[in-house]
C-alpha cells in the first residue's frame, strides 16, 4: 500500500536539499526516528545507518515491538536535489521523498511510504507522510515570509 502527502515549503531547492542530504537532520523531520547514525557513505546508494526509534509518536512501535529501539535504513536512491529513498529493515517500510522547484523559489515537496496494507493500517502509518511534509515546512521558513 502506498500513502504520500504533498505541499509547497518556503525554501529553495538548494536549501531544502541541503535539510535532505544530512543525516544527522532526518530525525528532525522523520517522525518516530530519534537518532541517526550513517555510516561512512552518508547519503548514497546503499549506505546503511543505524536509527534509533522514538517511543511517542504513533505507529512507530508496531504490533510486535515495543516503543523506542533500535534499527536500520538502507539508502535505495539518491539523486541530489531531486530525490532521496530508503528502506527501514525492522518496520518493512519504503520511504520516498521527492523535491523539485515551485514558483518564487519555492519547493513542491512530496513524501510517500510503502508498506503492506495491515502495516500501515494497523500501525498507524497512514499519517506519516502528512507530518512529515509539516515538519519539513515548519523546519524551511524563511525571513521572507515574515
Amino acid at each position: 500500500m502506498r500513502v504520500e502527502a504533498s505541499g509547497v515549503l518556503l525554501a529553495p531547492v538548494e536549501d531544502v536539499w541541503r535539510l535532505l542530504g544530512e543525516p544527522y537532520h532526518l530525525p528532525d523531520w522523520w517522525p518516530g526516528y530519534r537518532g541517526v547514525e550513517p555510516d561512512r557513505r552518508g547519503v548514497a546508494e546503499g549506505a546503511r545507518w543505524r536509527i534509533v526509534r522514538g517511543g511517542s509518536t504513533a505507529g512507530t512501535a508496531g504490533l510486535l515491538r515495543r516503543p523506542g529501539g533500535e534499527g536500520v535504513i538502507v539508502i535505495e536512491q539518491v539523486v541530489p536535489g531531486r530525490l532521496l529513498a530508503w528502506r527501514d529493515l525492522a518496520q518493512g517500510v519504503a520511504a520516498r521523498v521527492t523535491i523539485e522547484p515551485a514558483a518564487q523559489r519555492r519547493t513542491q515537496v512530496t513524501v510517500a511510504i510503502e508498506a503492506s496494507w495491515w502495516r500501515v493500517s494497523a500501525e498507524g502509518l497512514r499519517g506519516l507522510p502528512r507530518q512529515a511534509v509539516s515538519r519539513l515546512h515548519d523546519l524551511c521558513q524563511t525571513a521572507a515570509e515574515l
